[in-house]
């Protein structure tokens, strides 16, 4: 999906919108989810935050947060298994009396990227990042079916710019897994009203061109995560735009 056939910029977007929407945010980082957490935050939204880094950069933003969100809860639970992610998606969900939103964040680091030797490595390696966020979007889509609350689940997985043939060979491989699981879900949930869409990296070499737009920033995550809940975006599900370099 190109870039350029949404917009990316957060302009026309008014608080009456979005004001007491309720938002998840999943696997927020001083570096990673920054962006989107304030997008929602901008708007007047309720956020849920779930973070496993209470790093003093990550205490001062939700602070900067609460100045401008409706209202924000922060949430610290283990979601790094299938199980635990689950768990935590059934809780959650019900802290506002439901959700229209979820953002779920995981990122791929350079050190993971170097450890991936064998075929059996990289099977392995993609169960563990997609696992989690295969179990939030399913638990998190049946809370919104139960209440009858149509929404969007947007499951963001960030990588640094590939630097090889075998690292833009890795960034295929999970961008077909996350495209996959995104189809599968988008049409398991199409008839409650549930939009499924998902940020993946993009497989290019630094001697490639890339042939379309793709997301280059996390500010641009955060203008597509807002746009997506929007009811500009209510006709996208099953999507999944191409990000490069995002994650450092």
């Amino acid at each position: 999906m190109y870039m350029d056939r949404v917009s990316t910029s957060a302009d026309g977007y008014v608080a009456s919108e979005f004001a007491q929407a309720r938002i998840l945010i999943t696997g927020l980082t001083a570096t990673a989810g920054v962006d989107v957490a304030r997008s929602f935050a901008d708007v007047q939204a309720r956020v849920i935050v779930h973070t496993a880094d209470l790093s003093p950069e990550l205490i001062e933003l939700v602070a900067v947060l609460t100045q401008s969100a409706d209202e924000i809860r922060l949430h610290t639970n283990d979601i790094s298994t299938a199980d635990t992610a689950a768990t935590f998606a059934q809780t959650s969900a019900q802290t506002f009396g439901g959700l229209d939103a979820a953002i779920n964040m995981a990122s791929v680091s350079r050190s993971e990227l170097e450890g991936i030797v064998r075929d059996q490595d990289l099977d392995a390696f993609v169960s563990t990042k997609l696992g989690p966020l295969a179990q939030l979007t399913r638990v998190i889509a049946n809370r919104m079916a139960l209440v009858l609350s149509e929404g969007l689940i947007l499951n963001v997985l960030e990588m640094p710019h590939p630097r090889n043939r075998r690292e833009a060979a890795v960034a295929g491989y999970i961008r077909t897994a996350l495209a996959t699981m995104t189809t599968n879900e988008a049409h398991a949930w199409a008839a409650h009203g549930i939009r499924i869409n998902a940020v993946g990296p993009c497989a290019i070499e630094d001697d490639e061109l890339n042939a379309g737009a793709v997301i280059t920033n996390e500010p641009d995550i955060g203008s597509l995560a807002l746009y997506l809940a929007s009811r500009k975006g209510q006709a996208l599900s099953g999507h999944v735009f191409d990000a490069d370099g995002v994650a450092c």
